[in-house]
Parts: C-alpha cells; sequence; structure tokens
C-alpha cells in the first residue's frame, strides 16, 4: 500500500499543463500547490474549485501508448489480464475501478477521515454518486441514494434496488421496502439485465487500457472504464452492476461480485481483488478502546484509489476517486478516454468528463476515438475547454447551481441524525422524492431490518470519539457529542448490540465532569451558548421557510404522503438559490449544564446503570460457557518483577492491607458472574464501576456540604462497594485508582465525625440513611454480580456508640494514609496528604478529648476511695496516647498551631491526672502529695512545648494567649495548693515558701494584663490574687520569724 501524502492545488487556468504544475499524488510524489485563490474560468462563468489529495494508493503514473491508426481493438493485446511489476502491487489500480461503488463506501471514507466528519466537510461520497446528483437536470436515469446525516456531514451512498430486492426474494429482508417501492412505481419489480453492448463496451475499453500501457504491462483481472458507457447510451438506465448487499447487521470482510457476470466466459468480469485498506485513523487515546477492530470497522474498507477534498465553490466534499490517471512526458497528467466516433460526445458525457478532471485535478483529456473497435485518431482537450465542445455545451454556473441547491435541499430535510433517508427518482420522471426509511421500517415488525443501522451507529460513535479527544475544544463540542451518541444508542437493539450500547453510554457519562467546581461550569460559555456545533433532533423541527418555496406539501397528484420532501421538477435545480434554506443547520440545542450536582451526578448514573445491564445482560452464565479442553494447555500470563511498582506489586500490597482492615474475604478476590480478565465485559465493567464509584463520591461531598450527614454516609457507602468490586475484578491495580480510595476513606472520616458530633439529629440521619432509590439498588444489584461488596462494611456503620463513631472515622483516617504510602503516593500527591494528616490529627484530639472527658467524669464520680481506679489508668493512657500520635501527625507537617493545641490539651491531661491524686480524706490533714507535683509540672512542661512550638505571638495570638492563660493557671494552681496543703511533713517550711513564690511569679509572668481581650479582667483578678497571696505569705513568714525572735529573747 501507498504511503499516505496530502497536498493541495487550486485548479489551475489554461495553459497550467505546459508548466507541469497538475499532477496528482502517486506513491512516493508529492504535489507543490499552484497558485492560492485562483479559479477556473469557463464559458465566461467563473467556477471556484480546488482539489487536495488527502490519500493516494496509486502507483506511479504511467506514460500511455498513442496506439497506431488501424489497430483492432477488438483482438487482446499479449499483456492482457496478466500480472505487471510496472503496475505495482495494486495490481489492476492504475486502470481504476468502474464497477459501481459499495453501498458503505462513504462509511469507509468517513472512518478513516473521521477528523473531518460532522465538522468540516459537508458532503462525503463517491465520485460517481456526486456526479449522478449534478446529471439530475440532463438525465433520464433513475436516481437512488441513500442519505445520512453526521453533525453538519451528509454521506451518501448509492442504494441499488435492484441488488437489494434480488436479495430481498431469497432471504425475505427488506420486503417492506420492496413492497413500498412496488407501490410507488405501481408496477411489478422486475430485475433488467444488461445488453450484450453493454458487455461488449467493457471488453474493448479494457483491452484498449492494455494495449495504452505499453504493451509490458500487466495488471489483474482489468476492471472497465468510468462513466463512458453511461454517456454513450445517452445515460440510459445500466446501474446494475454488483455490489453485494449485506443482510441486517450482517457486515461481510469483503464484497460478493454480481452472480451474473461469472457467467459472460471469456469476457472481463468484475475484479476481485480488493484495493489495500487505508491506515485507519488514530485510535483513541484517552478513551478505552470499546470493541474490537472486527465491530469497529464493520468491515467497511476505504478501498478508492484517491480521497480528494474537493472545494465546489463553497462546498467541501471528501470524495473517493478511482479515475486512472497517466502522465510523463509531454503530459504530466491526462485522462484516457475511449469513445465511437459513430457516437457525438453528449451533455452528460461532457459533464462526466469535465467532473471527473476537476474533481482529480487533471488539466487535460486524451480521447480515442474508434469505428467498430478499430482506432481511428486521437484528440486533446483541455478541462475548461469541455464545457464548450460540439455537442456537449454547458453552463457551469448551472452546475455549481445544481450543486448548491441539492446541498440545500438535503441539509434542510435530512435533519435527524441516524436516519437513513432515501432520495429517489424514478427513471423518466422529473419528480426527486426524500424518503426517511428509519421511519418507514419503525412502522414494521422488525424495526432493525436496515442494514445502513449498524454502520451509521459506528460512525456515529466513532465522531463523538474523535470529539472527545480534541481536549482543547471538548467543551465546545458537548451538545454535538451528546447528540451523536444518544442516537447511536437509539439506532441499535439491546440484545443484539450490548457492547457498543455500553460503550457509548459510558461515553455518555464521560461528558460530565464530575470534578468540576460549579463556578467553572456556570462560567463556561460554550456550554450554555446554542453554538452552530450542537444540536438535536428533540428540537421543534423548523420547515424551509424560503420565499421561492424549494419544496411542496401540497395535495398536488406528484405528492407523496410518505415523502419528507419533494421536488416537483427536476428543472428547479437550474435556478439559482432555488432551494437556499435560511438555516445551514437545525437550530441547535446545548449541553444540558447541570448546575445541581446531585441532578449532574445522577444524570450521569443513570448512564451508567444503562451500561451496566447492557455488559451484565452480554455475560454468558457459567452453565453456558464451554468446557476447557483437557488435551489444550491453559497460557499462564507471565509478569516481568522489573516492570512492577517495586518489590510487590500493588495488587499484593492492598490485599494485605485489606487482610489488615478484615476487609479481605477468601475466594472473593474474583468476579462471581464469570466474566473472563481482559474480555471487553471486564474492561467496560471496570470502567463503569469506577464512574459509579466517582458520582457517588461526588453526591457525598455534596450532601456533607448541606449537613446531610445520614445521605452522606449513604452515599460514600455506594462509592466504597463500586470500589471494592473494582478491586475484585481489576488484575492491574493503577495508582491513580487507589489515590481514589484515598480520597474516599477520607470523606467517610469526615462524615463519621460529623455524626458523631451531631448526635442530637440521629434519627433524621438513620433516615437518610436508610433510604435507597431504584436506580442505588439496581446498580448495587450490578456490583453484586461480581462481589459481595463487604470490603468497606466497617467503615460506613451507623453506630449510636459514640466512641465507636470516633474510632471508626481514625481507622477511616489511618486507612486513607495506608493507601498513600502504596507506590510512593504521597509524594504524587502532597495536599492529600498534608489534608489526611491533618485530618488524623484532628480525630486522634477528638478521641482523646473523649476519653480525658470520661476520665474526668469518673474521678468526679469518686467520693469516698482514696486510690486511683484502673479504669481511670486506662482511660489517661488511652487520651494520651491519642494526644501523642496527634502531635506527631501535625508535627510532620509543619502544623506547629495545631500541634501547640494538642500540647495544651496533653497539658490538661496531666492537670486531671495530678487532681485525682489529691487525697480525699480530712481537708485539715491533707498535705500537697508528691504525685500531684509530678503531674503538675509535666503539665508546665507540655504548655511550654506548645509556646516553643509556636515560637512567636504574631504566629496565632489567640492560641498564643490561650497556652499561655493555661501555663499560669498550673503555675497559680500548683502554687495554691502547696500554699494551702503544705507538705510540711516532707519539706521545711522555707522551702515550701520558696517554692510558692517562684510558682506564684512565674504564674504572674504569664499572665498578660495589659493586652486587651475578653480574658483581660480574668487576668487582673488573678495578678491580684498572687500579689495578695505573696503578701500574706510574707507577712505571715514576717510575723513568725518575730514571734521566734521574741520568744528566743524570753528563753534568755
Amino acid at each position: 500500500m501507498a504511503d499516505s501524502k496530502e497536498a493541495g492545488a487550486e485548479t489551475p487556468p489554461a495553459g497550467a499543463a505546459a508548466r507541469g504544475g497538475l499532477s496528482l499524488l502517486s506513491q512516493g510524489e508529492s504535489e507543490e500547490p499552484s497558485a492560492q485563490g485562483s479559479a477556473l474560468f469557463l464559458g465566461g462563468n467563473e467556477v471556484k474549485s480546488r482539489a487536495v489529495v488527502k490519500y493516494s494508493s496509486a502507483p506511479p503514473r504511467t506514460a500511455f501508448a498513442r496506439l497506431e491508426e488501424k489497430t483492432d481493438l477488438k483482438l487482446p493485446p499479449a499483456n492482457w489480464l496478466r500480472e505487471s511489476a510496472k503496475l505495482g502491487p495494486a495490481g489492476t489500480t492504475i486502470l481504476g475501478n468502474s464497477r459501481k461503488s459499495k453501498p458503505f463506501s462513504s462509511f469507509g471514507m468517513a472512518y478513516d477521515f473521521i477528523d473531518s466528519v460532522g465538522n468540516d466537510v459537508d458532503v462525503v461520497s463517491d465520485s460517481e454518486n456526486i456526479k449522478k446528483l449534478l446529471k439530475i437536470p440532463y438525465s433520464k436515469s433513475h436516481v437512488s441514494m441513500a442519505v445520512h446525516r453526521i453533525g453538519r456531514t451528509l454521506l451518501l451512498d448509492e442504494l441499488d434496488i435492484q441488488e437489494l430486492f434480488m436479495r430481498s426474494s431469497q432471504t425475505g429482508d427488506w420486503t417492506w421496502l420492496k413492497e413500498f417501492y412496488q407501490r410507488l412505481i405501481d408496477q411489478k419489480w422486475q430485475r433488467k439485465k444488461k445488453s450484450k453492448e453493454h458487455w461488449y463496451q467493457k471488453a474493448i475499453l479494457s483491452k484498449f487500457l492494455y494495449y495504452s500501457i505499453n504493451g509490458d504491462g500487466a495488471a489483474q483481472p482489468v476492471p472497465s472504464a468510468t462513466e463512458q458507457q453511461e454517456s454513450s447510451s445517452s445515460d440510459q438506465t445500466n446501474d446494475s452492476d454488483g455490489a453485494s448487499w449485506p443482510a441486517p447487521f450482517e457486515m461481510p470482510s469483503s464484497v460478493s461480485e454480481d452472480p451474473s457476470a461469472s457467467s459472460q466466459g471469456s469476457e472481463p468480469l468484475e475484479p476481485s481483488y480488493i484495493v489495500g485498506h487505508v491506515a485507519s485513523a488514530p485510535k483513541e487515546q484517552n478513551l478505552t478502546p470499546l470493541f474490537n477492530d472486527g465491530e469497529n470497522s464493520q468491515g467497511l474498507k476505504n478501498d478508492f484509489v484517491r480521497n480528494i477534498l474537493w472545494t465546489f465553490e463553497d462546498i467541501h466534499m471528501l470524495v473517493g476517486s478511482n479515475m486512472p490517471i497517466f502522465g510523463g512526458g509531454r503530459y504530466p497528467a491526462v485522462s484516457l478516454r475511449l469513445r465511437d466516433n459513430n457516437k457525438p460526445i453528449n451533455v452528460l458525457t461532457g459533464i462526466d468528463y469535465w467532473l471527473d478532471n476537476l474533481i482529480c485535478n487533471v488539466p487535460e483529456l486524451v480521447m480515442c476515438f474508434h469505428v467498430n473497435g478499430i482506432v481511428q485518431k486521437y484528440e486533446m482537450i483541455k478541462t475548461e475547454e469541455i464545457p464548450n465542445l460540439e455537442n456537449s455545451n454547458f453552463s457551469t454556473k448551472v452546475i455549481k447551481d445544481i450543486a448548491q441547491n441539492i446541498l440545500s435541499f438535503l441539509k434542510s430535510n435530512c435533519t435527524k441524525e441516524g436516519h437513513t433517508y432515501w432520495l429517489f427518482k424514478a427513471s423518466g420522471s422529473d419528480i426527486v422524492k426524500l424518503y426517511d426509511l428509519t421511519t418507514l421500517c419503525e412502522e414494521t415488525e422488525d424495526k432493525y431490518q436496515n442494514p445502513f443501522t449498524m454502520p451509521v451507529a459506528i460512525l456515529l460513535y466513532k465522531v463523538a470519539c474523535n470529539m472527545m479527544m480534541k481536549k482543547n475544544q471538548n467543551k465546545k463540542h458537548y451538545g454535538t457529542v451528546r447528540t451523536l451518541l444518544l442516537n447511536c444508542v437509539k439506532l441499535l437493539d439491546k440484545s443484539r448490540h450490548p457492547q457498543i450500547i455500553a460503550s457509548a453510554n459510558y461515553m455518555l457519562s464521560e461528558l460530565f465532569q464530575l470534578d468540576e467546581p460549579k463556578k467553572e461550569e456556570s462560567s463556561e460559555s460554550p456550554l450554555n451558548e446554542n453554538s452552530d456545533e450542537s444540536y438535536s433532533e428533540e428540537e421543534e423541527e423548523m420547515p424551509d421557510s424560503d420565499e421561492n418555496g424549494s419544496y411542496s406539501t401540497s395535495s398536488d397528484p406528484s405528492d407523496d404522503n410518505k415523502a419528507v420532501a419533494i421536488i416537483k421538477s427536476v428543472g428547479e435545480l437550474s435556478v439559482p438559490e432555488k432551494y437556499k434554506s435560511i438555516h445551514q443547520i437545525r437550530p441547535s440545542c446545548a449541553f444540558p449544564v447541570c448546575h445541581d450536582t446531585e441532578e449532574r451526578c445522577r444524570l450521569v448514573l443513570s448512564y451508567v446503570l444503562e451500561g451496566l445491564k447492557s455488559v451484565d445482560s452480554s455475560i454468558k452464565k457459567e452453565s453456558d460457557l464451554p468446557a476447557a479442553d483437557p488435551n489444550t494447555p491453559i497460557p499462564l500470563k507471565y509478569e516481568d518483577e522489573s516492570t512492577r511498582g517495586g518489590p510487590e506489586g500493588l495488587e499484593k500490597q492492598m490485599a494485605l492491607f485489606l487482610d489488615k482492615m478484615g476487609s479481605l474475604q477468601k475466594g472473593n478476590y474474583s468476579s462471581q458472574s464469570g466474566m473472563i480478565p481482559g474480555s471487553w465485559q471486564h474492561k467496560m465493567k471496570l470502567q463503569l464501576i469506577l464512574k459509579s464509584s466517582k458520582a457517588y463520591y461526588v453526591l457525598s461531598d455534596a450532601a456533607m456540604s448541606l449537613q446531610k450527614y445520614g445521605r452522606a454516609l449513604r452515599y460514600i457507602k455506594l462509592a466504597l462497594q463500586s470500589h471494592d468490586t473494582y478491586c475484585c475484578l481489576c488484575t492491574n491495580m493503577l495508582s491513580e485508582v487507589l489515590l481514589f480510595l484515598s480520597q474516599y476513606l477520607t470523606l467517610c472520616g469526615d462524615i463519621q465525625l460529623m455524626l458523631a458530633q451531631n448526635a442530637s439529629n440521629r434519627a433524621a440521619h438513620l433516615e437518610e440513611f436508610n433510604y435507597q432509590t431504584k436506580e442505588d439498588q439496581e446498580i448495587l444489584h450490578s456490583l453484586h454480580r461480581e462481589s459481595s461488596c463487604q470490603g468497606f462494611a466497617w467503615a460506613t456503620d451507623l453506630s449510636t456508640d459514640l466512641e465507636s463513631q470516633l474510632s471508626v472515622s481514625c481507622k477511616c483516617y489511618e486507612a486513607a494514609n495506608e493507601i498513600l504510602q502504596f507506590s510512593d503516593l504521597k509524594s504524587q500527591n502532597p495536599e492529600h496528604y498534608v489534608q489526611v494528616l491533618k485530618r488524623m490529627g484532628n480525630i486522634r484530639n477528638e478521641i482523646g478529648v473523649f476519653y480525658m472527658n470520661q476520665a474526668a467524669a469518673l474521678q468526679s464520680e469518686r467520693l469516698v476511695s482514696k486510690t486511683v481506679s484502673t479504669a481511670e489508668q486506662q482511660l489517661w493512657k488511652k487520651s494520651f496516647s491519642c494526644f501523642e500520635k496527634g502531635i506527631h501527625n501535625f508535627e510532620s507537617i509543619d502544623d506547629a498551631t495545631n500541634a501547640a493545641l494538642l500540647l495544651c490539651n496533653t497539658g490538661r491531661l496531666m492537670r486531671i491526672c495530678a487532681q485525682a491524686h489529691c487525697g480525699a480524706g480530712d481537708e485539715f490533714k491533707r498535705e500537697f502529695s508528691p504525685e500531684e507535683g509530678l503531674y503538675y509540672n509535666k503539665a508546665v512542661d507540655y504548655y511550654l512545648k506548645a509556646l516553643r512550638s509556636l515560637g512567636t505571638r504574631d504566629i496565632h495570638p489567640a492560641v498564643w494567649d490561650s497556652v499561655n492563660w493555661e501555663l499560669s493557671t498550673t503555675y497559680f494552681t500548683m502554687a495554691t495548693l502547696q500554699q494551702d496543703y503544705a507538705p510540711l511533713s516532707r519539706k521545711a517550711q522555707e522551702q515550701i515558701e520558696k517554692e510558692v513564690s517562684e510558682a506564684m511569679m512565674k504564674s504572674l509572668k504569664y499572665c498578660d494584663v495589659d493586652s486587651v481581650s475578653a480574658r483581660q479582667p480574668l487576668c487582673q483578678y488573678r495578678a491580684a490574687t498572687i500579689h495578695h497571696r505573696l503578701a500574706s505569705m510574707y507577712h505571715s513568714c514576717l510575723r513568725n520569724q518575730i514571734c521566734m525572735h521574741w520568744l528566743s529573747v524570753g528563753l534568755s
């Protein structure tokens, strides 16, 4: 196959051939564009034409041999039907392929040039179909074409009624259309046979072309020329060359030949070769490969020798052409035609030759005239001179008007994407009718009896995928993408095509960005505006209001109540702008912007559910699966340890983690439905389940912000159940998926904490938690087909016990943090890691305070016992452990403020411990115990650590002032107790007074009496109390010293 090339070339004015500027691309060649903006002037009328070769598989052009006069073309040349390296690997490609185009030829081109479909190109079709349409006003031949709309693009294919009905007679398919057609033309259908003259002309042409390649060329079975036969017989109906029609939803990989051709003996048969398939468009990189190549391509190939982007006036067309082009020497590019000298060139033949050269950008035409197969002469004609030939005079401006009118007519009436329209003109009639075959087909028993359904659905999907890949502008196209996918799903039978329906629903769910804030959505103008790229068939249909009346819906006898639109006379097509619409495209329908998060997520989940249903319906039961062949070895997958993320794979780390969490269940780490790993069901269900988990996570987060904690817990439970199922199915865990799990567990911890702090509204939360929609139940049912979904049940229990809720919240944060240790996720996601550690520190502070308060409550209930109970000591240890871990969490992320608060709480715990060791006996005999002193000094140490953690008051003045106040209080309490309950049994009076004085002065030091705050009066009162106590203590000491002095004097 030749490499794809692309070059642009305006159709040049006369004389360009001499400069050698008009050759089409061939294998290994490139083409320099001629002067940009040039136009072709013909007959005084300006016609603008530009041809850009997008792809060519033709071998290098071969110079044609001018045959000697009197050469007998009825005699076969020596090289006839022989292969030759000169013709390249494509065999007879250089001779062209004159057989009728395949029924789906436009789809093959559309698949290969998917970027152009739906947006840039107006028409995609075989050049033969384009020529047939533009000759409608001049020809009495019948026209039968299928029309499909994909975005802004129309796909045109020949609808061979004879071949279709011949198949219908054998298989029973399309009987409804056969009956409708017979009513339409009011006569019984009969197959038309080709005349002997037809086959004679094909044979003469075949031999002529072989003579013209210098005798030493060769080919495989020779195809006949393109359009001469039609013109030589005044374009009478000879349209039944064999293009084979597939049965509904059956796409053979090759096209069978016309059975009638096989009985012609030595006459040249229809070519049996198939031109090499054009390289497919790049596969989607950002989307999962949703179905295999076989189903993707549907056996449709782009087997044209050339694909040309032809711009005719303002109409952009992607055209397939197989016209043979010769070149070399004085004639770098010419088309070669064989004409009967006894039959003058008519208008139809002239239009045919002119359009072929225009489309393929060939500047000259060489005609060889013969009489009864005997060569007479050659004649060279320039392309721009063809419209002025004798007996073949036509206006190029009229051809332009015809093209514009036909396009406007089709675009105005072929409005529904996914529908198959039938453009029909009976032989000898001037009336052209357009029918909606999809609507007619739906009226029958089997509405899927349309062979176009599958290719159209695939093309709708591929165009949508291509638009989604364009990250720069995909939001601009979201309305169009959604319409394409909805129509794709609408076309297909769920029971027959679960894979494509599941894929399309997944794509629909991907249109909604769950992780985007509302502000970004509301400010996204392309989503709100009615752009030309976005429209929907659900819009009210707008009839064409052309002032000239482009088509009629009256009760005229020529009208048909089944027809969508009718052209009453083909002569109207020649009238300039007769069918020009006031709108080129139907009114647009903007992509639905869901400002409400729940509405957006619910829409996503509806598509996910439809996708899951399609996948589940396609999974065979275990009893239906074929038994394993004992003689066939089962291949084992080899995994290179060097490619795994560390010494242990993520899967193994995850399994160990779940086992540690108590979540791993034996025999549950595989699909319970019998899905085969690596199958399309397996891949698609993984994607859908992951999408559902994300949607439920966003719903939970939204409910959390609304303080609907019961609802939030229900949604995060569904998110974790989805993720648990994903883990059971996944054979290659991605770090991104583990990050999602960490985020889910973090949110779950937040919810459990808020439920613990809002115990007063527990009944309402419980009611919200237990409510479940039908959609949620169906999704959960699909999940249960694969796993028990109990992997994280411990995290989502709605407990009535405060301690249990706090513990579950802490366990959620710990699990989230542990997941971040896998594959170095914490360094890849530093912000999330910091948030998790903050939450861990916070929940440990909450639990520490909870245990501390419980210990204080037990202490207040202890009336008689002088000893501290074991229960109190256990609570102290739990509280201290939580505070210590929390402090470590905050210090590891340099959160000095929160670390200071936890140090402050630890100091408070030490003070509670000190108070618990106070004697409960006679108040007058009680002394300040060593245990009290020990714990108070520990409290002082923690408060001082808190101040050192803060550094200066500027970091957080409120926390700084609070720590100072608590430190002052601790010194003051310790001094007061020592003063009131002096430990005289252990210490001397002077030592006690010294310690009390030092403690009072330190308390006074940390008591800020100058700063204006709510605590200022307390500080002032405490300062006064300290001074009073110190004065009283000093006064007592002085009085005791005087008494002792006088006593000693008296004794002496």
